[in-house]
């Protein structure tokens, strides 16, 4: 049976009909050990069994992920260079970053849509806090006094503390990192004392104790951590809104049935229970779409998050 579809599809796809018949690279512009190389390394996994093939995880950090974003744009258009883009690089960046080297609307084809990362907020078990209103009420009685950690300036979590600042009036003193797994041990360490990135670089330590949750950033709660309260039910509030996503994009030009194909698959194992549990107990909720959705996701949040960037409350390094 296996057999027959490989034949119906070398016979309709006449362009890529071995696709793919050597090693596949994901760049991933951020250090290892972060929300964007977790979740490419579960869909390389989920990709490399299904077609008995390498998807090689490549880690290009820096420059807000403006580095391995550039490469990727610049990769040959033939399948076999993909990246895990995510809000940072794709939406983030074109504000942030005056002489962007990559365009993330023409440069790129979307792929699919993986996911959506609710940002857990999380202290230092040393910060004489419980919970989210008595944070919002030291930071008040002690302006400037904290300091976060993000994955650099313009990340992810870098966009949801200023955003989350900019709604409760507090100030909190931005110290970025060159991506989120040092940021997290060094607020493991006590070198920094607040974090504000997405749930599944956090909820190991959270589960062991060694980091603190006060709140969530989406409105509904994590399946992961269900008894954690999100802000809007944390601090009354109504909209407060800054989860991360991240999604698979390939180089434009890149041939429709190879992105069809990538999206067939990847939609696949994002629809699996096995895949589904383990996005959950990590705090992602699989978000499988096509191609032009994902595409649209991109385009407007571009748009959203332009304001926040020209307000001039976030610089580039």
């Amino acid at each position: 049976m296996a057999l027959f579809f490989s034949q119906i599809w070398a016979q309709t796809n006449p362009s890529t009909p071995a696709y793919p018949n050597k090693p596949v690279r994901m760049i991933v512009p951020f250090t290892p050990g972060g929300t964007t190389d977790i979740l490419a390394r579960a869909i390389s996994l989920e990709l490399g069994k299904a077609w008995n093939q390498s998807i090689v995880v490549d880690n290009v950090p820096g420059a807000g992920g403006s580095i391995g974003a550039d490469r990727a744009a610049k990769a040959n258009a033939d399948g076999y260079t993909l990246m895990m883009g995510h809000i940072g690089t794709l939406a983030v960046n074109p504000s942030l970053y005056p002489k962007l080297p990559y365009d993330p609307v023409k440069d790129y084809a979307p792929v699919a849509w993986v996911a959506r990362v609710p940002n857990v907020l999380v202290v230092h078990p040393n910060v004489p806090v419980k919970n989210l209103r008595e944070l919002v009420a030291y930071l008040k009685s002690n302006p400037g006094r904290l300091n976060y950690g993000s994955g650099g300036n313009g990340s992810a979590a870098n966009l949801a503390t200023e955003y989350f600042k900019m709604q409760t009036g507090t100030s909190i003193v931005h110290i970025p990192y060159r991506g989120t797994a040092p940021a997290v041990n060094d607020l493991i360490s006590g070198q920094i004392q607040l974090m504000f990135t997405g749930a599944p670089a956090l909820v190991t330590h959270i589960k062991a104790g060694t980091l603190r949750a006060l709140a969530v950033s989406s409105p509904k709660r994590l399946d992961a951590l269900p008894d954690l309260p999100t802000v809007n039910e944390a601090l009354g509030l109504k909209d407060f809104e800054a989860d991360q996503w991240y999604g698979v994009v390939a180089p434009a030009g890149t041939p429709r049935d190879v992105v069809m194909k990538l999206n067939a698959q990847i939609n696949s194992a994002l629809s699996s229970d096995a895949l589904r549990a383990r996005l959950n107990s990590e705090g992602a909720i699989a978000t499988p779409t096509t191609p032009e959705a994902y595409g649209q996701l991109i385009t407007s949040e571009i748009a959203r998050w332009k304001p926040v960037m020209t307000s001039g409350r976030v610089k580039a390094d």
